[in-house]
């Protein structure tokens, strides 16, 4: 169902494997070992009807970060960028941000939290201050795969800087299928009792678990009871998710959940919450 409203996908990828970088990516990855484009991306978000998108760094380094405002420049359709930027060494992270508050599509930092050894990252007090310097400037802080090991520590990180916006991309990676799912709910829900969190709908994929609506009713019930539609915003994910159906498949699965609320819920859902919490529009 579409209602008018901008649809915007708030969460979506770019890389090239030949340019260095993305240790993370081996060709253990498999099909996700490869370049993924701007104009691919425009071609996904074009077939689906989306309004636009927020870029969202893959990697922890000034480079892609760099790479992704080059694409900004040249593409209208991208609403947002969530960098990178050195969190744990302050002096530096506000310099970046001086640097980066030049270009109106930024509009928020993320650190690959899951692929950092150190389990107190956020606790550390180089990256507080460096998040209370994100908070002065109005900027989002997304927290990526945050079960098990950094969903706690969210929710501390939120109610010790409740003027900072904490993002929690995918749900916090809810473990679907598995023992630990209770307690990733009650980690969950309380990162929601703090009034500056949001969760932001993606990358909802689970080994041996499947992604159909029906498969996926279960988390997204537990997210609206305790987030509500005006505190979630939903995301593709791409180029992720060409492993398990693709953009349009995922879109789709996504959609039809959203379109079962309220016409102001569904606004909130479909781009009303990414364009208040990433501050949308500036560029």
């Amino acid at each position: 169902m579409t209602d008018g409203a901008p649809l915007i996908d708030s969460h979506l990828h770019l890389w090239d494997i030949t340019s260095g970088g993305y240790a993370w990516l081996t060709p253990a990855a498999g099909a996700l070992y490869d370049t993924f484009t701007a104009d691919e991306a425009q071609a996904e978000l074009a077939a689906s009807g989306v309004t636009g998108a927020v870029l969202v760094q893959a990697d922890d380094t000034d480079a892609d970060t760099d790479s992704m405002l080059r694409v900004a420049a040249g593409h209208a359709w991208v609403s947002g960028m969530v960098g990178w930027v050195p969190l744990e060494h302050p002096a530096v992270a506000e310099a970046r941000l001086e640097e980066l508050a030049e270009h109106p599509v930024f509009c928020g930092v993320r650190h690959l939290v899951h692929e950092d050894p150190r389990d107190g990252f956020l606790e550390l007090d180089g990256v507080r201050r460096s998040l209370a310097a994100l908070a002065r400037r109005g900027l989002a802080f997304d927290v990526p795969n945050a079960w098990p090991r950094h969903l706690d520590a969210t929710a501390q990180l939120a109610a010790a800087l409740p003027e900072l916006t904490v993002v929690i991309d995918h749900l916090g990676k809810p473990p679907r299928g598995r023992d630990d799912f209770a307690a990733w709910r009650a980690s969950f829900e309380a990162a929601s009792r703090l009034p500056n969190t949001v969760a932001k709908v993606s990358g909802l994929d689970a080994p041996g678990q499947g992604s159909t609506a029906d498969e996926l009713r279960e988390v997204w019930s537990i997210a609206l009871e305790a987030f509500g539609p005006a505190r979630m915003l939903w995301g593709s994910d791409w180029p992720v998710t060409t492993i398990s159906g693709g953009y349009a498949e995922t879109f789709g699965t996504l959609m039809s959940l959203v379109d079962e609320l309220s016409a102001d819920e569904r606004t909130a859902v479909r781009g009303g919450t990414a364009t208040r919490v990433y501050r949308l529009g500036r560029r």
